[in-house]
Formats: C-alpha cells, structure tokens, sequence
C-alpha cells in the first residue's frame, strides 16, 4: 500500500509514480484502470494537471482538473470556515464582598450581555485586608451571581480561593 502524500496537499503530476491510477476526466466521468504515464498523458493532451484525490485507495484515483484552480477553491473554503468561526472571549467582571446594590445590578447587566454575545464570563471577588476573616460574604454575593445568572448561564468553574481573590467562571448554556 503506497503511503499518503508527505508533503502539504495531493500529489500532482509527476508527483504521482504509481504503476496503475483510476482516472477520472475533467467532466467528472469515470474513465477507469490504467497507467499512471497514460493518465499524465491525457491530463497534459487538455492542458489540465493530474491530481491525486485518494491516495490510499487501490488503484489511487486521480483526476484531471486546473491545479491552481483547485489551490484557489481550497483556499477560499478555509478562510470561509474561518470566518464563520466564533471566537468564545472569557470576559473579567470584578466585584467585592460588601458590594452595594446598585453596583450589583450594573455588574449583573454587564454579565448578561456579554453571556448574550456569547462569551463566558469570570466573576472575580476580590479581598482587601481584614475582609480575608469573612470570606462567607464572598461566598454569599457569589452565591448570589450564580442565582441570579442561573436562567442563561452554567457554572463552568465553581467557587475557588486564588490567594486573595474568589473566582468563578460562568458560560452560556
């Protein structure tokens, strides 16, 4: 069985050394078994190139086509799925132990939006000097964004200390 292809992309041309090729034609047809020379042959007579497109079949199937206008669709397939990929941002919102409750609801109205554009977000709580002794009311306004999150979120990471700050993360369901 002939290894696949080393090099980036099919075989092309002379590239293609095996004894016996399934030729298919520039329209699509199947033309059938025959030799690999025969198949070169007959791409070059219409000015085309041979390409291998299953290497590891037996006998390898090659078709007659235009290589660099197979190289350009390719090319162009990529950077389609490349934009239609969406890029899932983690979003920092920072709040604190005793935090009013105004500055609660607009941190709650960040979140939501940015869970809506679909990113996750990382709720920080961070802890300054003797806040360290009570760190339940962290727990508790936590507690609190995970509740109030509950409806569009999951909670990806739970609660956790990271020296002097909590952290949770929460993502879209």
């Amino acid at each position: 069985m002939p290894a696949a292809p080393t090099r980036d992309g099919p075989r092309v041309n002379e590239d293609i050394r095996n004894p016996q090729v399934r030729l298919i034609d520039q329209d699509g047809e199947m033309l059938g078994v025959m030799s690999g020379r025969e198949a070169i042959q007959r791409a070059y007579a219409v000015g085309l190139d041979l390409l291998e497109i299953s290497p590891n079949a037996d006998p390898p199937v090659v078709k007659i086509l235009d290589f660099g206008k197979f190289k350009y669709e390719q090319q162009k397939k990529k950077n389609e799925a490349r934009k239609k990929q969406k890029v899932i941002e983690i979003k920092e919102i920072k709040v604190r132990p005793n935090i009013d409750e105004n500055d609660y609801q607009v941190k709650l109205r960040a979140m939501k939006s940015f869970i809506e554009e679909g990113d996750k977000v990382k709720v920080t709580l961070r802890f300054r000097g003797r806040e360290m002794a009570h760190q339940e009311l962290g727990v508790k306004v936590l507690e609190r964004v995970r509740t109030d999150m509950e409806a569009a979120t999951k909670v990806e990471q739970m609660p956790r200390m990271e020296n002097r700050q909590m952290v949770m993360v929460l993502s879209p369901r």
